[in-house]
């Protein structure tokens, strides 16, 4: 348990969990106060769900590139429990207020995006770093809010995030984000950090 806790520390998992927290308060309280409905807008639900991505994001990578490469740890198994426990986070707490006067929902949008963007953004940290892994979830989420396409099946998988829950496409798209990202980071772990980079940690 000690270990879990120390673990924990280096990856800077409560401040990003703290974090996480403090966004979807927010974005509740701002729905709350600004809007009569009880049902919160498909994009403000969108966004959320990138923001706690966003805010767990550092908790991908460690401070020591060295150690991610030993195999002193069964780090696959790691990694894959860390995005889980990341993808349990995300969930829950949109979810949390389905019972109060601004819910975020429906569920199936909040469980597809929060697989789909937290899959994209660990495949990112296995190939261009923790630090950059934010970039990509974030650009093609903006995007895909702004220009929303409802056809053709092109259009619809590109703008996956915005689509309505019942969309197929949307669905296939992000559980092929997710379980690539889960399979690229639990294997390959987070790229390295150029040594100058790393030697600012």
């Amino acid at each position: 348990m000690r270990w879990l806790t120390l673990h924990l520390r280096a990856r800077r998992a409560p401040i990003a969990v703290a974090s996480a927290g403090g966004c979807a308060a927010a974005m509740w309280s701002l729905w709350s106060l600004c809007s009569d409905s009880r049902a919160v807008g498909i994009q403000l639900v969108v966004l959320t769900v990138l923001l706690l991505v966003a805010a767990l994001t550092a908790t991908l990578g460690g401070p020591d590139d060295a150690l991610e490469a030993t195999a002193a740890l069964p780090w696959p198994r790691l990694r894959a429990a860390h995005l889980v426990a990341a993808f349990l986070i995300v969930v829950a707490l949109p979810l949390a207020t389905l019972a109060t006067g601004a819910r975020f929902g429906p569920a199936w949008l909040v469980v597809r995006d929060a697989g789909g963007l937290l899959g994209l953004t660990a495949l990112s940290a296995a190939t261009i770093g923790t630090a950059r892994a934010w970039f990509v979830p974030l650009g093609w989420t903006l995007a895909a809010i702004l220009f929303p396409q409802s056809e053709p099946v092109v259009g619809v998988a590109l703008t996956w995030q915005a689509q309505p829950p019942a969309s197929s496409i949307a669905a296939g798209t992000a559980g092929l984000l997710g379980f690539g990202g889960l399979i690229a980071y639990a294997v390959a772990g987070p790229a390295r950090r150029p040594p100058a980079e790393a030697a600012q940690q």
